[in-house]
């Protein structure tokens, strides 16, 4: 085809210089022999340019017909199979090509985000005893999928966001032990004025800095048993919260930050309140300190909560980890036997001094019983208290970092109750936290096992080991 068009091509050029020639003859009369000579030249270079152009022309069509007549790219092709009725013929084809598909947004969002996180871990050796289990609530060695999650996070122009979140692996305390899908963080915020933001929905209470570090980012494999004994986790409710200096002193605008809502109180995923009381949570934030110090970066950030609850028999007020001391010393969630009313607070710091990071944290509670319609509490009034220290640092930049933490828990409802932990760890950050390998031994001791040694060991040694992925 492409021969054709250009033989085609240049027998018209022939013809149309053999009727010019003529009649440039004809016209010679009148001219003189150099005006002949010119024009013809001027002719004969025309047509040579555009000899050029069509040789040109039929090169690349030939070259787009080679390459059209060859096999598709190997592994991109499919094998076809075609019979007449006698015989059977195998050929390679290139499969046919599937458009692209598309996920696009509904609404008005200008920006539309979805991301998720996968935690993996093998337990070994007196599993979860730092956080009371041993003796009757004892766990066996394991590979654990402990966090599966999947998130979807946008912003519209109306100056609302919003962030929709799940896991498919629950933890112990909330699920005892199943593995199934359930929401963690579901709510919306509107921030027009930074100093007074407004969320509505469930996510975590703005109580305790080590729960409120977002799991993905914690030094060490699990939180420390205080933090779960005390605080109050997800709840369902409505927030205000904002940073008051954004506007009127840019450059300190993280000076401070304060959170203060009013949940349901008794969980997550719960459709219905526990009474007809609500939970209020506050917290402040102040950063006193950001800039230099012995040439590194460095901050200080101090950070407190307090905490009011009136709930019902029934509701479990350890949601993340455990507070009941059962018969052996050992620890599970404490569901309350009749109503009460609680107070916690808490006080933590943060130094950062370049690859060095200290965390310290106290937390108390005091949980009353409360006498409703005649009916008694069930139980003795208590004041759970707990702490942690814990120091970090990178022996090598960005990469490696070493951890230890030093933790206690008093549940106050027997003598001698008080659990005790030393952990040690090493974190290696293959991609920052998008890929990152831990490994962890905890070190357990229980007081109230090594005053009443017929209930069996009182030390109690484990090894956790985490791969992390971020997409």
């Amino acid at each position: 085809m492409p021969n054709q068009k250009f033989f085609c091509r240049t027998v018209g050029l022939c013809l149309a210089a053999i009727i010019i020639l003529p009649l440039q003859l004809l016209s010679a009369e009148t001219s003189s022999d150099a005006d002949r000579l010119a024009k013809l030249e001027q002719a004969v270079a025309q047509l040579q340019k555009r000899n050029a152009e069509l040789e040109k022309e039929v090169s690349s069509l030939k070259k787009q017909a080679a390459v059209a007549s060859q096999p598709a790219a190997e592994g991109r092709t499919k094998t076809q199979i075609t019979s007449d009725g006698k015989t059977y013929v195998e050929k390679n084809v290139a499969p046919e090509e599937k458009p692209p598909a598309y996920v696009v947004q509904r609404g008005s969002e200008i920006n539309l985000t979805l991301g998720g996180f996968i935690q993996v871990n093998f337990e070994d050796g007196d599993v979860s005893a730092f956080e009371g289990r041993f003796g009757q609530t004892a766990l066996k060695d394991r590979f654990r999928l402990r966090r599966a999650r999947i998130n979807l996070t946008g912003d519209f122009t109306e100056n609302f966001d919003f962030k929709i979140e799940g896991d498919f692996e629950t933890s112990d305390g909330i699920s005892s032990g199943r593995t199934a899908f359930e929401a963690t963080d579901i709510f919306i915020n509107w921030h027009q004025f930074p100093e007074a933001q407004i969320k509505i929905g469930q996510w975590k209470a703005p109580f305790g800095l080590e729960q409120l570090t977002p799991d993905t980012t914690l030094f060490m494999i699990e939180r420390s048993l205080p933090t779960g004994a005390i605080t109050p986790e997800r709840q369902i409710g409505v927030q205000l919260w904002g940073k008051p200096f954004t506007n009127i002193w840019p450059e300190q605008k993280d000076l401070l930050t304060y959170y203060a809502g009013i949940f349901n109180g008794n969980g997550r995923n719960t459709t219905n309140n526990d009474n007809n009381n609500f939970m209020y949570v506050g917290r402040l934030e102040f950063l006193p300190f950001k800039g230099k110090l012995f040439g590194q970066d460095s901050s200080l950030k101090l950070g407190g909560d307090v905490l009011n609850s009136r709930d019902d028999k029934g509701t479990n007020i350890s949601q993340t980890l455990n507070l009941l001391v059962n018969k052996d010393g050992s620890l599970s969630p404490f569901v309350l036997p009749g109503a009460d009313e609680r107070t916690a607070w808490s006080a933590d710091a943060w130094l950062t001094v370049g690859p060095f990071d200290l965390i310290g944290e106290y937390l108390a509670e005091d949980v009353d019983g409360r006498t409703v319609a005649g009916v008694a509490p069930g139980f003795k009034n208590f004041d759970p208290s707990g702490w942690y220290v814990q120091g970090s640092y990178f022996l090598l930049p960005k990469k490696l970092q070493a951890v230890v933490k030093w933790e206690a828990l008093n549940p106050d409802q027997v003598n001698n109750d008080g659990i005790h932990s030393i952990t040690g760890g090493l974190n290696y950050y293959i991609h920052g936290d998008s890929i990152k390998l831990m490994v962890d031994y905890v070190h357990t001791w229980s007081d109230f096992r090594e005053a009443n040694p017929q209930f069996g060991d009182d030390q109690f040694d484990e090894v956790l080991l985490r791969l992390q992925v971020m997409f």
